[in-house]
């Protein structure tokens, strides 16, 4: 995994100091960069200029400042908030759905496997102590559902953040105003122009994307593209975490589901198929995985420093133990075929498996489409910056594993532009909600011109188990009421 550290310093604060590396000495990707300066390397794209000390005025603001447009009002979307408002840094904050944390809901009936005191920012947190909040157990495991109850919505809520939040907003389109992503010459101090899927353009002086990669599941083809007929068949094929035993019990009770893909949502998708099978007979599982083993899948399990996240991976190994599923292993999807009432997902090697839905849990990947015009040098294979590759690389690291990193890390080539949150680690699948905190945490500083704060990131992970999507449920005829998200 390549990587290459940015220079790129936020326009309107002060130039850092410090001239520190971008990352820790032993974690340095990058030998012999420059300490400040622009680092030009084969195949890496030169950063722009730093902008000038000032803020871009816009007609009618009081503070004559553009504010930080923030995209997404998921979790780390409200907490860039939380922070920039500390921070006294004027904010937007653009939702794509009606209400905060849009695409929480869309899995709010799984609990989260990380208590509490992972899952609440800190600047949030004191904002909503201020306010009188009644703070949820911090050993506690919350589901989807009490994320947002509980600490989304209050938070949205408060008078910090209401009046700045903007739902129905979505992004469709980031460029600078007056400028393509040709010019250089003055590109630093151009303001953003947000265009939204209404047409309406607003402006700002930096962006932090949170929108995250709910919305851009991974296609069931083992090559990384659509398998051949799957549209055609999308009828029959849930993406992950279906609500097998609410909403879509109908679905799936006394039916026979194939899942593909491996991970946490997989396991919670069969956990919760294993407890629909113990009510509603003639319900059958089969797990098809690509690769020869699911013993990854299994992670830390007794020796998880979160309870609950072990508890997930032994009750998938007990799945398997007992043959209450099929686990048919080595099957890459190739070509999915609609027969009568019935879906049959042909393997690369011609193997065949036919059920009446599947359920396609093979992860998530950035869109970067909006960024287009925008100069951003992203890693060949993860799809995150190049400076945060090797940090994040699934193929060495865990959850808990992964380097604390911040502004410098998240920086490209155009400046005050952060892709944060899931949307941050490309396709890596180790992330963790409590990282995105500590990011926003970071930009929010840089953008402030604080860069002692900004650098000194810092992060209290738990250890152990393989992060191989978000989000897990109760493990079937376990005692434990665990599950939940890498967060």
């Amino acid at each position: 995994m390549s990587s290459d550290t940015s220079t790129a310093v936020p326009a309107g604060a002060r130039q850092d100091p410090s001239c520190a590396p971008a990352v820790e000495e032993e974690e340095a990707v990058t030998e012999g960069a420059a300490c400040c300066g622009p680092t030009t390397t084969a195949g890496t794209v030169e950063p722009l200029p730093v902008p000038s000390a000032h803020r871009t005025p816009v007609v009618g603001r009081p503070d004559d400042e553009l504010p930080v447009v923030v995209i997404g009002a998921g979790p780390v979307g409200l907490a860039a908030a939380a922070h920039l408002h500390e921070q006294g840094v004027p904010f937007v904050v653009l939702e794509a759905g009606d209400q905060v944390g849009a695409s929480v809901r869309q899995w709010s009936h799984v609990g989260l496997f990380s208590p509490w005191r992972y899952d609440i920012d800190a600047a949030a947190r004191r904002l909503l102590d201020a306010a009188g909040w009644a703070a949820p157990d911090d050993e506690a495991l919350p589901t989807g559902a009490e994320l947002v109850d509980v600490y989304l919505e209050p938070l949205a809520k408060l008078p910090a953040i209401a009046p700045h939040l903007r739902p129905g907003a979505r992004v469709t389109a980031i460029s600078r105003a007056g400028a393509d992503r040709v010019r250089t010459a003055g590109r630093a101090d151009l303001p953003f122009v947000i265009r939204l899927a209404d047409g309406t353009e607003i402006t700002g002086s930096a962006i932090i994307d949170a929108s995250g990669t709910w919305r851009t599941p991974s296609p069931l083809g083992v090559n990384g593209l659509p398998a051949h007929g799957e549209f055609e068949t999308a009828g029959l094929i849930d993406h992950a975490l279906p609500d097998v035993l609410g909403g879509a019990r109908d679905a799936h009770a006394g039916k026979h589901t194939i899942v593909v893909g491996s991970g946490h949502s997989a396991a919670n998708t069969l956990l919760d198929l294993a407890r629909l099978a113990e009510t509603e007979p003639g319900t059958r599982i089969t797990w098809a995985v690509r690769g020869g083993s699911p013993q990854r899948e299994f992670g830390g399990e007794g020796a998880d420093e979160l309870p609950a996240r072990g508890a997930l991976g032994s009750g998938l190994h007990t799945l398997v133990d007992t043959g209450k599923l099929t686990l048919v292993t080595g099957f890459g999807v190739h070509t999915v075929r609609r027969d009568g009432d019935s879906i049959t997902l042909i393997a690369a090697d011609g193997r065949t498996l036919t059920a009446d839905r599947v359920v396609s849990a093979t992860g998530f990947r950035p869109d970067h489409s909006i960024g287009g015009e925008l100069r951003l040098d992203l890693d060949p294979i993860l799809g995150c910056t190049r400076a945060l590759a090797d940090l994040i690389d699934p193929n060495e690291h865990s959850c808990g594993t992964v380097a604390p990193h911040g502004y410098r890390e998240l920086g490209q080539p155009e400046p005050n532009y952060y892709a944060v949150g899931m949307k941050s680690y490309g396709r890596a699948p180790t992330f963790l909600m409590a990282t995105g905190y500590e990011q926003v945490r970071s930009i929010a500083a840089a953008l402030a011109g604080d860069f002692d704060a900004a650098g000194d990131v810092r992060l209290d992970l738990p250890e152990t188990g393989v992060c191989s999507a978000n989000l897990v449920a109760r493990p079937a005829g376990l005692t434990t009421s665990g599950g939940g998200c890498c967060s």
